[in-house]
Order: structure tokens, then C-alpha cells, then sequence
């Protein structure tokens, strides 16, 4: 999960080989090997490896938003259960498809991070009734991305390295404050809350990470994270800080009981938010969609991305049903398609199948609920901070130097950090307005567009002023990204 180099290189060297295949099996009438099958033995264990490159990235996001709005955890485990069942549902949304549905590449999907600020800013404090509004917005928000899929691919221009770098960096920033409230212990009510046990647990679980990233190699280096959490709540257990409650209370067998924390809401104000963070996806995923093409040798066209888009959010909309959240290609997984040259789209589609049976084991989803939330805060700031430092590696394509990208990403920046820095500077707005307000990640989102626009289009025709950062998308670093 930890951020590896950006994989645009690794996708000119593999292009360069796979153009030749390519042409092999349009001449011999072979099947290109994103269509192509494998040995039922290697066709396990390599869509198992996909699960394990983004296992953690799908449960991170239902275990943050889950105690943030309320939920018990065994509640928390449920949306974390729940959550693996509909990114295995998307996954092979995108990977087999149907109709006009689906890139038919190997695309694991999975939960976006993007929309984890927004989440807990809607439903903070609010019990099921938080959750109920939360997935009110995501399936408007999906149904949205859906009807407006075949037009946003024409619209990509408008979502350039300068906007989307700064909704990167936004998202792994406004996360952050977040891990070091676990790395406290979670609860700020609690005695221990910010104890030196619970610090020196982060601190230890932190530098486990970082030593795993830099002595292991291969697939071992890419699953870093989720080998420190696995070490890190082992070393917890004689500490005294792990509690086994909810993996005692979890069934062995279950099915995500639809809309489980009541009917889906609908709130304007919330619903504008989620808006907001579905066109974030849908960016980042016409990007990755782009890097993945050119890795296994299948150029996206504009008919692949329309078909990928409309997987995600069909799956996005879809997921609220069974209690998931909003679901986006994840850009780790990429990085395992160019490093292991496993191009068939059907292994993926396998490691749907293995999350949809984790999904129907809540034991299993317990099992990372054991995890101590000082060890998660530890293994968060990486987590976290590879979000961020993705974006800055977007805005270093952005052209900075030309133009006014600097400004755009300077006002973007600051106005979505006011959140974070100044908690209570809306506090006299209207509680509708705070929804989006409160959530840096949107309002950020905004400006950046609304600048991108006055600066590097309105009124501006193409030239040799023209920022090169304005007008095409670079695809997301391959590690966490927003996902």
C-alpha cells in the first residue's frame, strides 16, 4: 500500500514489448492476453495476490468512518465485511462486465478514500442515521456519475494534474489528523488518550512499516503496511491494549443484510458533497484506466473508459444496498499488473470472487477489527501520507512554473486546509452548508476547478502560453492514490 515510483516509465517499457504481442495475436488469431485464462491453481493464487495488495485499502475506510459517526464496533466489522462483498461485486463489474458495462480489464475495485472526509463530515455523531444519509448521497451521486459517464470521458481536459494533484494532496492531509487520533488511542474521553503506551505503540507500529518497506522486495514490499498492522497487533497483545470482543461475537457464516442501519436518506447539502467526490473518481479512474491500457497492451479508448466509468458507478450505486461505500479503481494494483506481467483480466476477476466470500465471512472482517487503534494510527500516517505525497507527485507534472497553476494549487490548498487548521471557521454557517464546508476535500475541489477554468480555458485560446499542465491527465502514482 506504501507509494511506489510512478509507474508511467514501467508502462513506456512494458508498452514497447506488448506492442509486438499485440500484433502477434491480431495475426495469429491468439487471444490477447487480457483475455486469456490460466491454470486453475495459478489463477487463485494470483487473484489472491491482488486481495492481499489491496485488502487494507478497502477495510481503512469503513474503520475509519464507522467509530467517527458512532458505530459500535462490532457494527464497524459489519461495514467492513460488508465492504469487501461489494468491492468484490465492482471488481468483477469491471473486470467481465456486461453490456456497455465495464473496462473489461484487470481492474480491482474497491472503496475510494476520496469520499472519507466527506463521509464522516456528513454523518459525524449521528449513529445510523449518519450511515443512512451517507449512502442516500452516494447512490444520487452514482446514478449521476452513471448518465454523465459517456460525457465526462469528453470533459477530462477540465480535470488536469493542477486539479487533481491538489485533491490528492487535500485527501491524504485531511486524513492525517486522523491517524494521529488513533496513534492517541481513539477516544479522547478515555484515560489512556494520548498515553505514552498508546504513542509508543504507534511509534513502534510506524517504524515496523519502514523497515519492512525497505528490507523486503517484490510483493512482499508492496503489502508492508498490512504486515506491520499483522506485527504491530501482535506485539499489542502481552501490552494489554487488543480487544478480542468482536471477533468472539462475529458468525463464520453471513450475508450483508440490505440497507442493515435502516433506508438510505436524502440531504441536498450531503448529496452535493458526494457529488463532488464521485467526479474525483471518476478522474482518477479515467487515469488509472489509461495507465493500466498502456501496461498490458490495450490502449483505453474512449469506449473503455466510458465502460469503466459506468462499472464504477453502477458499483457505487449498487453498494449502499448491502451497506458498502463508494467504489473506484485502485491504483496498487496496477503497479501488481506491471511488476508481475500477469495480464489476464480473469485473475482479477477471481480476487472479486475472494472478496465477495470474505464479505460472506464476517469473521473474517472481524479479524482486522482486532487491529489496536494505536497500531492502525502508526501504520495510518504512512497510509495517509502516501495519499499526499501521490498528489504532490501529480502537481509536479502540473507545470508550476507557467502560467498561474501555482496560484490555483496555492488558493486550492489553503481554503481546503481551513478545515483542519481552523475547525471552527464556519461555525456560523448554516449546518446544510457545513456538510460540504467541513469537508476541505470538496471545498478544495471546487476552487481548483473554478480556477483551473478562469485561468486555463475562459478566455484563453491555445498557444505557447498555454500551461502544459492544463489540458491533459497524468495518471495516479501506483501506490495508494486516492483509494
Amino acid at each position: 500500500m506504501a507509494a511506489e515510483p510512478r509507474f508511467r516509465n514501467d508502462a513506456d517499457a512494458a508498452g514497447e514489448a506488448d506492442a509486438a504481442g499485440e500484433a502477434d495475436t491480431a495475426g495469429d488469431g491468439r487471444k490477447h492476453p487480457v483475455d486469456a485464462t490460466l491454470p486453475p491453481l495459478k489463477m487463485f493464487t494470483s487473484g489472491l495476490q491482488h486481495v492481499a495488495a489491496m485488502y487494507a485499502g478497502v477495510v481503512a475506510p469503513p474503520l475509519i468512518v464507522g467509530p467517527a459517526v458512532g458505530l459500535t464496533a462490532e457494527e464497524t466489522a459489519f461495514l467492513m465485511g460488508a465492504s469487501l462483498f461489494t468491492a468484490g461485486i465492482a471488481t468483477l463489474l469491471q473486470t467481465i462486465g456486461f453490456w456497455r458495462v465495464g473496462a473489461r480489464l484487470p481492474f480491482v475495485n474497491g472503496v475510494s478514500f476520496a469520499g472519507v472526509a466527506p463521509m464522516i463530515a456528513i454523518g459525524k455523531d449521528r449513529g445510523h442515521d449518519g450511515i443512512a444519509v451517507i449512502f442516500g448521497a452516494i447512490i444520487v451521486a452514482s446514478v449521476l456519475g452513471f448518465v454523465l459517464a459517456p460525457y465526462f470521458c469528453k470533459l477530462v481536459r477540465f480535470f488536469p494534474p493542477v486539479v487533481t494533484g491538489t485533491v490528492i494532496t487535500l485527501i491524504g492531509v485531511s486524513l492525517l489528523p486522523v491517524a494521529f487520533t488513533w496513534s492517541q488511542g481513539g477516544d479522547s474521553t478515555a484515560p489512556d488518550f494520548g498515553s505514552m503506551t498508546n504513542i509508543a505503540m504507534a511509534a513502534v507500529t510506524l517504524v515496523i512499516v519502514l523497515a519492512l518497506r525497505r528490507l523486503l522486495r517484490g510483493f512482499l514490499q508492496q503489502i508492508a503496511i498490512l504486515l506491520g498492522l499483522v506485527v504491530g497487533t501482535l506485539i499489542a497483545i502481552p501490552v494489554g491494549i487488543t480487544d478480542f470482543g468482536a471477533v468472539r461475537d462475529a458468525g463464520i457464516v453471513g450475508f450483508p443484510t440490505p440497507f442493515a442501519f435502516g433506508a438510505p436518506q436524502f440531504e441536498i447539502a450531503a448529496i452535493i458533497s458526494m457529488s463532488i467526490v464521485m467526479l474525483v473518481c471518476m478522474t482518477e479512474s479515467t487515469a488509472d484506466m489509461l495507465a493500466l491500457g498502456k501496461i498490458v497492451g490495450r490502449p483505453a479508448d474512449e469506449k473503455v473508459i466510458e465502460g469503466g466509468l459506468r462499472a464504477d458507478t453502477l458499483g457505487s450505486a449498487v453498494s449502499p444496498l448491502f451497506n458498502g461505500f463508494m467504489c473506484s479503481a485502485f491504483a496498487q494494483n496496477i503497479g501488481l499488473v506491471a511488476m508481475t506481467r500477469v495480464r489476464s483480466r480473469f485473475v482479477v476477476a477471481t480476487g472479486g470472487v475472494i472478496l465477495i466470500l470474505l464479505g460472506l465471512i464476517p469473521v473474517a472482517a472481524s479479524v482486522i477489527a482486532l487491529v489496536p487503534l494505536p497500531v492502525l494510527g502508526g501504520a495510518g500516517i504512512v497510509l495517509f501520507g502516501t495519499v499526499a505525497a501521490s498528489g504532490i507527485q501529480t502537481l509536479a507534472t502540473a507545470a508550476l512554473e507557467k502560467g498561474e497553476n501555482a496560484l490555483i494549487v496555492a488558493a486550492s490548498v489553503g481554503i481546503g486546509l481551513i478545515p483542519i487548521a481552523a475547525p471552527r471557521f464556519y461555525h456560523a454557517f448554516p449546518a446544510d452548508l457545513l456538510v460540504v464546508l467541513d469537508s476541505g476535500i470538496s471545498t478544495g475541489c471546487v476552487v481548483a476547478i473554478v480556477l483551473n477554468l478562469a485561468f486555463n480555458h475562459i478566455g484563453r485560446g491555445p498557444g505557447p502560453e498555454q500551461p502544459e499542465g492544463a489540458d491533459h491527465v497524468v495518471p495516479a502514482a501506483a501506490g495508494v492514490g486516492v483509494h
